[in-house]
């Protein structure tokens, strides 16, 4: 591929030209160049979108149980997203087995033009009742706690216990009891531990960050807010080092200004770009569908039935062309959407543009929308 602007960590290569042999990029060269290339002048070639924190997209949610998770796997490449963590929101064991089962489906057989499925986003049951935002409370746990007639929260982590390869994140609370505690138990089983849906103070925070905790989930979103006086978990979250942030860049969960200010404090390569989608992404303003059971409407952002925000509509190519609306170069853009997610996830040769790493890019247009998705130099969508 020939022409276009490379979108590398170091910055921008233009024009330049990307050459793939089977599933690895083998050489990226400055100018045009060899004859029989493909000329893509006036694109961008950037590493594929990885969101670690999407409920659905077009209809098809997480939970849903069945094929849901591999539909959404091949929905999302139009996207530019070549790898994603199917997310849940606070649920029974059963939902959990669901969805599990779906995500092994979809990872041992995947379909040829499908976007890379990892290990699930729980958004688990170990969350603040004060904080839950859409999170159902009936479905809110401590770790070990037992309630009559109903699943206790050891009935949650003995569901996870049984599909360890098939969990990658968990959101809690630091400061619930039990929660703690937990935090290392999950991590010496691989799981990565993220911090979100909390009350927590500013020494809560660091509480959990000393237990193991290296991730926060939708910074500034349903924790506690940052103030001079009482930072909250959010000050915490722009004071550590440790943790790798997400932020949700649709312009309705967290102002431009904010955003700013966050990767100002952290670097890109300590923010992840996410979409909090739901299965209202992709779909026409007005539009109803459901998140875990519970009925959306699609506007601006996607909504309960009693008004509560309930996750996004957001695609990751416009998160994409959001960050650099809000002001950040290309580079930083791609670090957010793509780089840093894929790091943080291990995901070794994603996430980068470079001889060596697995093909996966994503071009796009000079209005930033995606022309083609390449997914281990396979073309798996091209815009019709």
């Amino acid at each position: 591929l020939a022409g276009a602007t490379i979108v590398q960590p170091t910055g921008l290569l233009s024009p330049g030209t990307l050459t793939v042999e089977g599933d690895r990029i083998t050489e990226v060269a400055a100018g045009h160049r060899p004859a029989d290339a493909r000329d893509i002048h006036d694109h961008y070639i950037v590493p594929g979108f990885v969101d670690v924190h999407v409920h659905g997209v077009e209809g098809f949610d997480s939970l849903a149980g069945g094929d849901a998770v591999a539909a959404i796997a091949r929905r999302l490449p139009r996207y530019g997203v070549t790898a994603f963590c199917p997310t849940s929101i606070a649920c029974p064991p059963s939902d959990l087995r669901a969805m599990f089962s779906a995500i092994r489906a979809a990872r041992l057989h995947p379909a040829p033009d499908a976007a890379r499925v990892l290990p699930a986003h729980l958004e688990s049951n170990f969350i603040s009742a004060e904080f839950k935002g859409a999170q159902p409370e009936t479905c809110i746990r401590r770790p070990h706690q037992s309630v009559e007639g109903s699943f206790s929260g050891r009935d949650i982590l003995d569901e996870i216990a049984r599909w360890r390869g098939e969990v990658g994140i968990l959101t809690v609370a630091p400061e619930v009891d039990g929660v703690l505690a937990l935090i290392p138990e999950l991590i010496s089983h691989g799981h990565r531990v993220s911090l979100g849906h909390s009350g927590a103070t500013y020494e809560q925070g660091l509480a959990g960050v000393a237990a193991g905790a290296r991730q926060a989930t939708h910074l500034f979103n349903r924790m506690t807010g940052f103030g001079h006086r009482a930072p909250g978990l959010a000050g915490a979250v722009l004071d550590c080092d440790e943790l790798v942030a997400e932020v949700i860049c649709d312009g309705v969960h967290v102002h431009p200004a904010s955003v700013r200010v966050a990767v100002a404090a952290k670097s890109p390569s300590r923010i992840m770009a996410i979409t909090d989608g739901t299965a209202g992404s992709g779909l026409e303003p007005g539009s109803r569908t459901g998140l875990g059971g519970r009925p959306i409407t699609v506007r601006d952002a996607a909504y309960l039935d009693d008004g509560t925000l309930a996750g996004s509509v957001l695609t990751m190519d416009r998160a994409f062309s959001s960050l650099i609306t809000m002001g950040f170069t290309i580079v930083d853009a791609a670090l957010m959407c793509s780089t840093t997610p894929a790091r943080q996830l291990n995901l070794h040769g994603c996430g980068i543009i470079a001889p060596g790493a697995t093909a996966d890019f994503v071009v796009l247009d000079r209005d930033f929308a995606v022309v083609e998705t390449y997914i281990e130099g396979i073309r798996v969508y091209v815009r019709g």
